[in-house]
């Protein structure tokens, strides 16, 4: 008998949904449900009674159409704005195919009004469908990047990611584990580098995120996220890219570049412009990666074939926040590619 395949980023609420034909997930009533009963959105005992009577039918009836003047008459305007937000959001989600394509209309559409956590409680949603099939545990320790704030730490020429919120969450525990010390957060003893003797354990405590992620590991680092990048494309577009970790820009002429985050974007223009970089601009590039856009039709006829760079940086308080959306909305597409 085959070994059941261990579950991971239960958080996703990914057993909430639905996958149709074609791999895609679907909302159902129960993943509506779920953001209803969120604190922002659960009518506290003092709550006037539009907004509980509204909150139980929606309960009820997750998909039913609110009217705006319906919302207009609740009296708390937290309640009134957080509800407005939800609202909007799950329109948006319930107009699409699939979860996919709403995230791709989202990310390559108008943003305004949807909340940033929303967005990364999709990307975690999407990603755990997206990996479902990934076997190693550091490609989906380096996807985690792509709706979790990192914490980076230099260490003996190693650069080290951990969760940032993680690290928050035990910083009481700090003085029992010197890693946890030297990551300026917790010592917590549960918080380890990522390895391949650890790796088996990874599935089991995926929800923690209590894994640090070496990105300079030759095997396991850069390498990682370089495939964590290619699934995500794919997933997403059904297009393959082959991402290649390189030390250094060269000499050869790029069509193209994708930054994976803000910081990347602003390094990128200078190399881009051939501007040089300073000193500390390149200490904040901790990943430099080569490609060659693929002959696709979802890419542009003038780009396909030629060759491309991808970055990524980190904040001057050495943070990393990872916006997936680049990946996709960053590629020269064609108009018409869906």
């Amino acid at each position: 008998m085959i070994p059941e395949r261990p579950d991971f980023w239960v958080a996703s609420g990914h057993h909430l949904v639905d996958r149709i034909e074609g791999g895609g997930l679907v909302a159902t009533d129960a993943f509506l449900q779920a953001y209803l009963a969120r604190p922002e959105l659960v009518p506290p005992a003092e709550a006037c009674p539009v907004e509980r009577g509204l909150h139980a039918s929606l309960l009820q009836t997750p998909r039913q159409a609110v009217a705006a003047d319906e919302i207009a008459l609740i009296a708390d305007p937290d309640a009134r704005e957080n509800l407005g937000l939800f609202l909007a959001f799950r329109d948006r989600i319930l107009a699409a195919p699939t979860l996919e394509a709403a995230y791709l209309s989202l990310v390559r559409g108008d943003l305004s009004g949807i909340p940033p956590l929303f967005l990364q409680q999709l990307v975690h949603l999407v990603a755990r469908n997206a990996f479902d099939a990934e076997e190693d545990a550091h490609v989906l320790r380096a996807a985690e990047c792509f709706w979790r704030t990192q914490r980076v730490t230099i260490h003996e020429g190693s650069v080290l990611l951990a969760d940032q919120e993680a690290i928050e969450q035990h910083e009481h525990a700090r003085d029992h584990s010197p890693l946890l010390s030297m990551l300026g957060g917790p010592a917590v003893s549960e918080l380890e580098v990522l390895s391949p003797e650890n790796a088996s354990r990874y599935h089991g405590r995926s929800d923690a995120h209590d894994l640090v992620f070496d990105l300079t590991n030759p095997t396991h680092g850069r390498p990682a996220l370089a495939r964590a990048m290619t699934g995500w494309i794919r997933h997403l577009l059904g297009v393959e890219i082959a991402f290649t970790p390189v030390d250094a820009f060269s000499e050869e002429r790029f069509a193209w570049f994708i930054a994976l985050d803000a910081e990347g974007t602003a390094i990128g223009n200078r190399v881009w412009n051939g501007e040089t970089l300073s000193d500390d601009q390149r200490a904040r590039l901790l990943a430099l990666f080569t490609f060659t856009l693929p002959d696709h039709a979802r890419i542009r006829p003038d780009k396909r074939g030629r060759k491309a760079f991808a970055l990524l940086g980190s904040t001057a308080d050495r943070l990393v926040r990872i916006k997936p959306q680049n990946l996709i909305a960053g590629l020269p597409l064609a108009p018409d590619a869906g």
